[in-house]
């Protein structure tokens, strides 16, 4: 099982946590267009059969279409940054999707079941507003193990064990179709406990540097998803995208 973090949030709910460090972050970045990213190819491969879309807490990095998705996101300022691009975005949260039943071929939810308590109500929502064909794009960090402060710093609940995350998608409905290596977290550990440090200590300036300069480089410079039938072997890998559809269980 998946481990909670090591350190205890008595005083504050976690839903708290991530608002207070991604409104923060929203405010103050720009929206990168989802054509930039690595997930781009695997994205325009499934847009002609889903017409409908969903993506679930894309910040202002989403990986679906602007025009013709529907945005849910629990930052009011990046839900208005996205409306002022033409999106079509509400503010709320993955447990409780203010959606109807049966409504989306297409569902991204990229780096979120990490970061809420109740991952089995989240993964639930997903099932219910989607079609009985749906295909599922989501991804996770994996193996407690590798926890850091930088999990601490932006809000998750859990690393998951990736067989744990297989069964649990399956229980809501969720078969796992291919999978690929995912995510640009620094590997050197240097590197990443000064990137905490910089958005603990001065976080106004750490934003904009990322915004403008390390986002824009990084999203350049990676490399291209290599998706592999089922799950792919994870030993060693810090975070996986899985597209998934829809099964009878």
């Amino acid at each position: 099982m998946a481990r909670p973090p090591p350190s205890v949030r008595s005083e504050r709910s976690l839903a708290d946590v991530n608002r207070e460090f991604y409104d923060a972050l929203w405010a103050r970045s720009r929206l990168v267009p989802p054509e930039r990213f690595n997930t781009w190819p695997l994205v325009q491969s499934l847009l002609a059969s889903s017409p409908s879309r969903l993506e679930v807490a894309p910040g202002l990095r989403p990986r679906l279409p602007i025009q013709g998705t529907t945005f849910v996101d629990m930052s009011e300022p990046a839900v208005a940054k996205l409306r002022e691009h033409g999106a079509d975005a509400v503010v709320g949260v993955i447990s409780t999707l203010p959606l109807p039943n049966d409504t989306f071929e297409l569902v991204a939810a990229l780096d979120i079941v990490e970061h809420v308590d109740d991952d089995d109500a989240a993964l639930s929502e997903l099932s219910r507003v989607s079609t009985a064909a749906a295909t599922l794009v989501l991804s996770a960090p994996f193996h407690p193990s590798r926890w850091t402060a930088f999990d601490d710093l932006v809000g998750h609940r859990r690393r998951y064990e990736p067989e744990e995350l297989v069964e649990k998608l399956a229980r809501h409905g969720w078969r796992v179709q291919v999978s690929a290596v995912y995510g640009m977290q620094p590997r050197s550990s240097r590197l990443l406990d000064y990137a905490v440090w910089q958005l603990q200590n001065r976080r106004e300036r750490a934003i904009f540097w990322y915004d403008r300069v390390i986002l824009p480089l990084a999203t350049f410079f990676q490399k291209g998803l290599t998706l592999t039938p089922g799950m792919l072997d994870a030993t060693g890998v810090d975070e996986a995208l899985l597209v998934c559809r829809k099964s009878d269980g």
